[in-house]
């Protein structure tokens, strides 16, 4: 099985590899995604170290002079009619060395630091001469990590408490979760926007997998919305619908800060390495403080604008285990959390887990992040698990993710009772993270014991 995954995961890489990146999906998503980016490059580390790098260094070769890096980068021979919304409606302004409309003004899960120090620790296998180009290639992105951080805890912390905040459902990662549903429901539908501009995600993908046409209609109102001061964060509160703290950016972004401190240690850095530790000790706190709730004992998004926390169980709440400085408290509430039955581990289940509560009457098998299986939050949850010493739960959602990509293929995402391949199929992430998980049995160096 290992043998015969590994080369159908490879296969999927070379596939979707267009010039200087990789693309999601040759279909439906013909451009560089952000996050999708660090996903990749976790496991096409293994097969091609010098893409793994080109495609972090051309995803941040398009970072806004304020730090953000845009949630995609779009490819300038790919028609403006092959995907919307594309950078004609975007319209984002020249910067830096970068042409009009060349990318997305918002911005996702800051993942990459996370991907780049698990991109140089694969270079040793490769050799001395693999482990000199890793260490220049850290020398050029570490400033451009510490920048985008630097951007998403100041500009974007709309809520005063020392989290970053969504400024759209795609920011998350997790489009169309139910933890957006309530801050969404306060945003108009105009559905005329989707006369004047018409989905095409619709032409190659199944409309009863993919967010609907009201969802949709917000969508376009909220970019409208933060396009028309040209994606200026100032004064957003007041002029902008939509504006929400994710467990799980939140949790990436602790992730991230530690990441860096390792990062900044190989560059001979101390004194930032130790201030990387604190800001993940920091933005740990204010995800407990303000994303926490201790009657349901896991966390929730909260909406910035009415203060109050989302009351779906979503498995963007089981992320924060990702973070070491969790205390016991919320450690146990989290893996009760992931063992119920909203979500059944592995090994109550036999698949890795859903996106969304099982028992929720809205539960949905088929919608996205509405219930479907994801590989890359899955993987995420299973670092948080060894994280935190958990290794015999992290080996059995190991086991299930591999089995389940094996069985059914390298999918976007997965049908959370039968496995059935769903979305995208030849997926970059899924196939990548499959290489990972069939490769690296380590825990992060911050893991506690366990």
């Amino acid at each position: 099985m290992s043998a015969e995954l590994w080369n159908s995961a490879a296969r999927v890489l070379e596939i979707n590899w267009q010039d200087d990146h990789m693309v999601p999906s040759r279909r439906l998503y013909p451009h560089q995604w952000s996050w999708d980016a660090a996903f990749i490059a976790v496991g096409l580390a293994y097969v091609n170290p010098a893409r793994a790098w080109r495609d972090l260094r051309s995803l941040f070769e398009a970072q806004w002079p304020d730090g953000r890096v845009p949630h995609i980068v779009f490819d300038p021979a790919t028609a403006e009619a092959d995907y919307f919304p594309g950078p004609a409606f975007w319209s984002v302004p020249p910067y830096a060395n970068r042409p009009a409309h060349g990318s997305t003004g918002i911005v996702q899960p800051p993942l990459h630091a996370v991907a780049a120090w698990e991109v140089y620790r694969r270079a040793s296998a490769h050799g001395a001469a693999h482990v000199q180009q890793a260490y220049g290639e850290l020398e050029w992105l570490y400033p451009r990590l510490v920048a985008q951080q630097d951007y998403l805890t100041t500009r974007r912390d709309l809520g005063g408490g020392g989290l970053a905040a969504l400024v759209h459902p795609w920011e998350s990662g997790l489009d169309n979760s139910p933890s957006w549903d309530a801050a969404m429901a306060n945003v108009p539908a105009d559905m005329s926007l989707l006369t004047t501009f018409r989905r095409r995600d619709l032409d190659v993908a199944d409309a009863a997998h993919r967010p609907t046409d009201r969802d949709y209609a917000r969508y376009v109102g909220l970019v409208l919305s933060y396009r028309a001061e040209q994606y200026s964060d100032t004064d957003l509160l007041s002029r902008h619908a939509f504006a929400v703290e994710c467990p799980s950016f939140n949790a990436i972004l602790g992730a991230a800060e530690l990441a860096l401190a390792q990062i900044a240690a190989v560059l001979g850095l101390a004194a930032e390495s130790e201030a990387h530790r604190e800001r993940a000790q920091r933005i740990t706190n204010a995800l407990i403080k303000r994303l926490w709730n201790p009657d349901t004992r896991t966390f929730h998004a909260r909406d910035v604008r009415t203060g109050t926390l989302s009351a779906a169980h979503s498995v963007s709440g089981l992320m924060p285990l990702m973070l070491p400085d969790l205390q016991p408290e919320q450690v146990a509430g989290v893996l009760a959390e992931a063992r119920s039955e909203r979500f059944g581990l592995p090994d109550e289940t036999g698949l890795p887990v859903p996106s969304y509560d099982r028992t929720a009457p809205d539960f949905d098998t088929q919608r996205y992040w509405r219930g479907p299986v994801w590989i890359n939050v899955n993987w995420l949850l299973r670092r948080g698990l060894l994280t935190h010493g958990l290794r015999d739960e992290a080996e059995d959602l190991r086991a299930a993710m591999v089995r389940l990509v094996h069985r059914n293929g390298h999918f976007e995402y997965f049908h959370p009772k039968n496995g059935e391949g769903l979305g995208a199929p030849t997926f970059s992430w899924t196939a990548a993270l499959a290489l990972d998980l069939l490769a690296d049995r380590s825990v992060p160096a911050y893991a506690k014991a366990g």
